[in-house]
């Protein structure tokens, strides 16, 4: 009866802990590749987003307001073994680092479908998704539970620079 009980144990332990370790590739983010616009908060922003290439990608975010920059983004996407992880650096004009020296952004991979994919802030319950809603245009959303749901509000809606 106790082997009985170890040897499901092991099959639990076994399915919770593929479970909890998602696994995706840095080829399910290929749908960000490319030249994008947009506006916020009443100025134009434009991202550029390069292919994945070997374990990583790159890409930065330009905002502006009155033709003046507002704020950079730049964006390192590596591959882990826990999936692609994202990590992100804010610049104010004169290329003022917000963060830390050692502290940029950190994104852990949750999840990816075909032109989606979802990370999930370290140390915050926030998620962030980048989907792709039609050929030319893909937008980021940002997400925070509600009711035992994770409930997504656009940030930034893109569409390709042609």
């Amino acid at each position: 009866m106790n082997r009985f009980f170890l040897i499901l144990g092991l099959v639990f332990a076994s399915l919770t802990a593929s479970r909890a370790q998602p696994s995706g590739h840095i080829s399910d983010l290929a749908f960000i590749e490319g030249h994008w616009q947009g506006t916020h908060n009443g100025g134009p922003i434009e991202a550029v987003w390069s292919a994945p290439t070997g374990d990583n990608m790159i890409g930065f975010i330009r905002m502006m307001k009155d033709s003046k920059i507002t704020l950079y983004e730049l964006f390192g996407i590596e591959q882990t073994e826990q999936g692609p992880v994202v990590r992100v650096r804010h610049f104010k004009p004169g290329l003022i680092a917000q963060e830390d020296k050692d502290k940029p952004d950190h994104y852990t991979f949750v999840e990816a479908s075909k032109g989606r994919a979802v990370f999930e802030k370290t140390g915050d319950a926030l998620r962030v998704l980048y989907e792709k809603r039609a050929a030319d245009q893909f937008v980021i959303a940002l997400g925070r539970q509600q009711d035992g749901k994770w409930v997504f509000k656009d940030l930034f809606t893109f569409n390709r620079v042609k």
